[in-house]
């Protein structure tokens, strides 16, 4: 158990940590935020309209709307112009809460990852490391790529989950296949 923990720790402080270094420093994510010279007006205009927090689609159909009413939709908006917008009512610039949840999530992930790859005993580290990737590959796929997907998500603001998926989970792999595998 005391390699599950320590594992785990380390393991968490590693993906925690390229997590960090991938939003701050390293501009793979800079394609997820685009400038324009209009926000404050789309803001002011947003905000006279939207007054509670959500993920509006526009356009879409009014809740309770029939499969005929959002076909009907679809066929007249095809080639127009249409947008997601995620909006919060107050921006909270605090980051404690989201660092500590952040690093908890990342400790449960190793964990639990530690605990799939050991079911048989301990695998050699090339397995863990590939079970590792595995995972960064099958969270990439079913978070960022579902939405590129299903929602038209540009395949460029979804390239650095790809890259970070790929760097996170593989070193971690790396650690975690030399430390579970150390006599």
């Amino acid at each position: 158990m005391k390699k599950w923990v320590i594992g785990s720790l380390v393991g968490a402080i590693i993906v925690f940590g390229l997590q960090f270094l991938a939003w701050t420093v390293s501009g793979i994510h800079d394609a997820e935020a685009k400038y324009t010279p209009a926000q404050d007006t789309l803001l002011g205009q947003i905000s006279s309209v939207l007054k509670e927090d959500g993920m509006y689609m526009l356009p879409t159909v009014p809740p309770g709307s029939s499969m005929e009413e959002q076909e009907a939709l679809g066929k007249r908006m095809d080639g127009k112009p249409w947008a997601t917008v995620m909006y919060k009512t107050a921006y909270v610039h605090d980051m404690t809460r989201p660092l500590i949840r952040g690093f908890l999530i990342d400790l449960f992930l190793v964990f639990s990852l530690i605990y799939i790859l050991t079911r048989g005993g301990t695998p050699p580290a090339i397995r863990v490391f590939a079970g590792s990737v595995a995972v960064g590959l099958f969270t990439f796929l079913n978070g960022p790529y579902m939405m590129h997907n299903w929602f038209q998500v540009p395949m460029e603001t979804i390239t650095g989950h790809l890259i970070e998926a790929l760097a996170v989970w593989g070193v971690t792999g790396i650690w975690l296949g030399w430390w579970l595998n150390k006599k």
